[in-house]
């Protein structure tokens, strides 16, 4: 993501208090990516649908369908998405970008062919009782969200932000009017109008990368599965990150007496499901953050400190860079706390008014605060994966998606069983256990960066 942030911050540094809001506000929506813009364009169809008499019922179904595609394609994908951006960054720094798009459509052409087979055995037996277009369009809905999670992670490299922002803005302004223009068609209608405006979306990235990355050779390419350039570890930390951070839904969705059946097979938690989505949208800020500060200024001190020691400079210059490096890390997780905290602070001063204005019970307020703290730790836990990335600590980070993933699972239920009072505390717990360990383990790799940057180079 470094090359966008570093135009970003051309925005930060030559347009005063307008270009810093423009700059963030861009940051927030390409740091957030389609998962949370998903989240805001389903809330959308929600409120606006009820206004246009949509029933309730069809509107649930839509949402509990939409949102199992983008649960189980973001797991999907992500046995590939991380470690083909490994690929594509090492290609990077050997100059070779000529090898990035024939890959990437390679990488495409695994990943939707899998996602299709996939999808049509679950919709061909899972949904017996729907009609033939609903299961093609879940299909279809799902191989387009698993193109774009891999799309997404190419296009962190684009410097053309603008363009990657309006692709967003126009892909969910297509989905909400598609989707509401085909109310007509009930379920199926909403649900094309999800398919058609994520196919745009996702037409517009492909066609970013095949021009940032053009191909001279070959058209297609499947290299990056060879040994030395594909890591297993990178494959597993992606499938376990996502996992983690959806079961405890999958919990509450599954629990005989915390889910409901909605449609199918297909279960929700009318209790869990609207508070937590609603708290991923309040984590735009830190995102934003997130993108501009650890993305633009430790990766320029990362730089540095690698350039001092690749230059051959003295180890008090180095020591030097080191501490920059650190410091700029501890600032930057610093400041997305800072935000997410104030991010906090407004829910709960506003969060029943914000209830109250979207229609819906203000049983959920106590739920809405603690799945709050729980998105802004998330953020937190993002940035110092990133740092241990940059480290190359892969085994660190698949450590914490581990660790992430057995916590969520057991404190969620611990505090399933406790009662409603504690709804979402088993969430916020893990994040803030593996916030800590990640921190610790930062700090364990940094205390002697030097030492081992030197060994490594012998």
């Amino acid at each position: 993501m470094a090359g966008i942030g570093f135009e970003i911050r051309k925005l930060l540094d030559r347009e005063g208090f307008l270009g810093s809001f423009r700059a963030y506000s861009y940051a927030g929506i390409i740091g957030s990516g389609p998962w949370i813009l998903s989240f805001v364009g389903i809330l959308l169809i929600h409120i606006l649908g009820r206004r246009l008499g949509i029933p309730t019922q069809l509107i649930t179904q839509f949402q509990t369908s939409v949102t199992y595609v983008i649960a189980f394609s973001l797991m999907a994908s992500g046995t590939v998405t991380l470690a083909f951006t490994r690929y594509a960054s090492d290609r990077l720094y050997e100059q070779k970008p000529e090898r990035i798009g024939p890959a990437f459509l390679g990488a495409l052409l695994i990943v939707m062919a899998a996602a299709g087979l996939f999808g049509a055995v679950v919709a061909g037996c899972a949904f017996p009782g729907q009609s033939p277009a609903y299961k093609a369009l879940l299909i279809m809905a799902f191989v387009i969200m698993n193109g774009i999670w891999l799309s997404a992670s190419l296009l962190s490299g684009l410097k053309r932000y603008l363009p990657l922002v309006g692709l967003f803005g126009a892909g969910y302004a297509v989905v909400v009017s598609a989707s509401l223009a085909l109310r007509a068609l009930g379920l199926e209608g909403l649900l094309a109008g999800f398919v058609l405006g994520h196919f745009a979306m996702f037409i517009g990235m492909i066609a970013l990368i095949v021009l940032r990355f053009p191909s001279t050779n070959v058209p297609i390419a499947f290299d990056f599965l060879s040994r030395g350039n594909w890591y297993a570890s990178l494959c597993a930390t992606g499938l376990l990150y996502n996992l983690a951070i959806w079961v405890d839904k999958l919990y509450f969705w599954f629990s005989p007496t915390l889910g409901q059946n909605v449609i199918g097979p297909l279960r929700s938690s009318l209790i869990y499901d609207i508070p937590i989505f609603l708290s991923y949208i309040a984590t735009l800020p830190g995102m934003a953050v997130f993108l501009v500060r650890m993305e633009t200024d430790f990766v320029s001190q990362y730089q540095k400190f690698y350039g001092a020691v690749h230059d051959g400079s003295t180890l008090a210059k180095i020591s030097e860079a080191k501490e920059d490096m650190v410091d700029t890390i501890r600032q930057g997780i610093l400041e997305i706390v800072k935000i997410q905290g104030l991010g906090a602070l407004f829910v709960m001063i506003w969060g029943p008014d914000m209830l109250r204005w979207l229609g819906i019970s203000q049983l959920y307020l106590h739920l809405l605060y603690i799945d709050v703290v729980a998105a802004g730790l998330q953020v937190v836990f993002l940035g110092v994966c990133n740092v241990l990335f940059y480290l190359d600590k892969r085994r660190n980070v698949l450590g914490l998606s581990a660790l992430l993933l057995t916590s969520n699972f057991l404190l969620t239920k611990l505090s399933a069983d406790l009662g409603v009072e504690y709804y979402g505390y088993g969430f916020a717990a893990a994040l803030l256990l593996c916030v800590l360990t990640g921190i610790w383990l930062l700090d364990q790799d940094l205390h002697d960066l030097e030492f081992r940057t030197f060994m490594g180079r012998r």
